[in-house]
């Protein structure tokens, strides 16, 4: 198997955290996505590598087991039963422990270079698929059944998935040709903000009104969030544009149980219509009373 950096991929290093990762995703994801370039064959394979890169790098196991084993990353546990460690010094013992180990690694899952079937194998394409959702159903992990190529698929849908998120499922694309190896399925999520909540990351944003007394004279109100109503206190004096974050209320971060953004509350403050005749007196009251001051 050919080794493919996926570091270099991402256009990052070695030493590049988890948020560097996520953003230099994020950036090559809207570079290369089949929306913004449809029918143009480099940048869906570019688009595809992108993928398959940011799930291993993504995920800190996987990126542990690559930056060891490299393209046998998926196989490091099999390489750890054996004793197998490929930092360790080259020497005549482990010359024999690492041939050792191949034989056995191929008694497991064969030789397809060998020359006991020279007939031509394919592996199978890769197949697409697009899943509407909205801030709901992403709220929480969920599972959910896809018909793929006729074939019914239950998939994980872990909470947080962001919009235009892209997750590979591996073995579920087109069958190979020969016996060779099945495709891969990638589906891409796009995550539809409610009316009530605007998403950036796993932060939310929402616009609430406030009555023009309350904001005057301040007072308590009552504001949803996606775990249940919280009171808020207003202070004298808010105006329209005021915003309050509130910690830990916003969306779940993807794979990282526990851990949510926050929310973002812009208050509007709303002005009194059709006021009565006495309202309207009352009113210029004050006026006058402002004007003296």
């Amino acid at each position: 198997m050919e080794f493919k950096d996926y570091y270099k991929t991402l256009e990052i290093t070695k030493a590049a955290t988890e948020s560097d990762v996520k953003k230099a995703y994020r950036r090559l994801a809207r570079k290369y996505h089949p929306d913004l370039k449809p029918n143009d064959k480099e940048a869906e394979k570019k688009f595809k590598e992108i993928n398959e890169a940011n799930e291993v790098l993504s995920d800190p196991e996987n990126r542990k087991k690559y930056d060891k084993y490299g393209k046998d990353w998926k196989h490091a546990a099999e390489f750890e039963q054996s004793g197998y460690n490929p930092n360790q010094p080259r020497s005549a013992t482990r010359e024999r422990q690492s041939s050792d180990f191949s034989d056995f690694f191929q008694s497991m899952y064969g030789n397809q270079s060998s020359g006991r079937d020279r007939r031509s194998q394919f592996r199978g394409q890769d197949l697409n698929a697009a899943l509407q959702l909205s801030l709901k159903d992403v709220y929480t992990t969920q599972k959910q059944t896809l018909t793929v190529n006729n074939k019914k698929i239950r998939i994980t849908i872990p909470a947080g998935v962001e919009n235009g998120q892209v997750i590979k499922i591996s073995g579920h694309g087109a069958a190979g040709t020969n016996g060779a190896a099945y495709g891969d399925l990638f589906i891409t999520f796009s995550i539809i903000d409610g009316a009530d909540f605007k998403r950036q990351d796993s932060n939310l944003y929402a616009d609430v009104d406030v009555d023009l007394y309350t904001a005057v004279l301040g007072g308590t109100i009552l504001v949803n969030t996606f775990d249940g109503k919280v009171k808020l206190k207003i202070p004298e004096g808010t105006l329209t544009g005021s915003k309050v974050k509130l910690k830990g209320k916003g969306f779940p971060v993807y794979k990282k149980d526990g851990q949510f953004g926050d929310l973002y509350i812009t208050y509007n403050i709303k002005l009194p219509i059709n006021l009565s005749a006495k309202e309207k007196q009352l009113f210029t009251e004050l006026s006058k009373l402002r004007a003296q001051t």
